[in-house]
């Protein structure tokens, strides 16, 4: 499954957070290291929600570009 992360620049580094995946969140310095850490929290995230019996919900979120 491939499931959207948006990635957004903050005071302290960069946070990212998958709309699929409500409550998936990370927090990293660089973006690099932001987005190691929400591939974790996905991973983890989804085996949490099968070890418990709960529906994977399946990745919906689409995202584009506009230029302007």
């Amino acid at each position: 499954m491939e499931y959207v992360v948006v990635v957004e620049k903050c005071e302290t580094g960069f946070g990212a957070y998958v709309p699929d995946l409500p409550g998936c969140v990370a927090l990293g310095e660089t973006r690099e290291e932001t987005l190691v850490l929400i591939r974790e929290a996905v991973e983890l995230h989804v085996e949490s929600l099968r070890e418990h019996g709960e529906l994977v919900p399946t990745p919906s979120t689409t995202a584009e570009k506009i230029a302007v």
